[in-house]
């Protein structure tokens, strides 16, 4: 079972006069990781590096951000895996503060600090979700919406036309029971824009 975190987490340490902040946070993808790394860069223009690690299946990466190769992206990396985390950045904000730690040194201050981020908050299961779009007549629109609740899904795009164009968001465990129960209560009337899509 994939986990990621309820709410961001924060720990701050200095190891020989440099500060290391680090920061956990549930993210959906690289471009909002993305963004959050930019907001901290301007956050901390004094920084050194701004260092992350973000899990997220084919869109993981590990990022050093001028540390030596090695000492700061993939340490942070290993410690979202031993927390088996998915859809979670994790970032460190270095302020140096004089004096080299060394290889080791770097390593186990960015992975104490992600370490004590995720220690912050708490963990709860991923949900993977999925986004369905179909047509049906007028005549069935209510009765859609009201099995909505049933499935934990969602309208996210509605419009009207000839028929109702419904664009639905539910949780992907939930599909397959969800697609069934529409066909059955549209008693076929229904036409899938994507339905093989997730």
């Amino acid at each position: 079972m994939a986990l990621s975190i309820a709410a961001p987490g924060r720990s701050e340490l200095v190891i020989k006069k440099s500060r290391f902040i680090g920061m956990v946070c549930p993210v959906d993808n690289r471009q909002e990781a993305l963004e959050i790394v930019e907001r901290l860069r301007q956050e901390h223009p004094q920084a050194t590096h701004v260092c992350w690690a973000l899990m997220a299946g084919g869109e993981s990466a590990a990022v050093d951000d001028g540390e030596p190769s090695g000492t700061a992206g993939r340490p942070m990396l290993e410690v979202l895996r031993h927390h088996d985390l998915e859809g979670v950045l994790a970032t460190v904000v270095r302020y140096f503060g004089g004096v080299k730690l060394g290889a080791g040194g770097l390593v186990r201050a960015y992975t104490d600090a992600i370490a004590q981020a995720i220690q912050k908050t708490s963990k709860i299961e991923r949900i993977r979700w999925c986004q369905l779009t179909c047509q049906i007549p007028y005549a069935f629109e209510g009765h859609v919406r009201r099995m909505l609740a049933d499935f934990d899904a969602q309208i996210v795009d509605a419009s009207h036309a000839e028929q109702v164009l419904l664009v639905i968001k539910l949780p992907q465990t939930h599909r397959e029971s969800f697609v069934n129960k529409l066909e059955e209560t549209c008693q076929g009337n229904i036409s899938w824009q994507d339905k093989s899509k997730s």
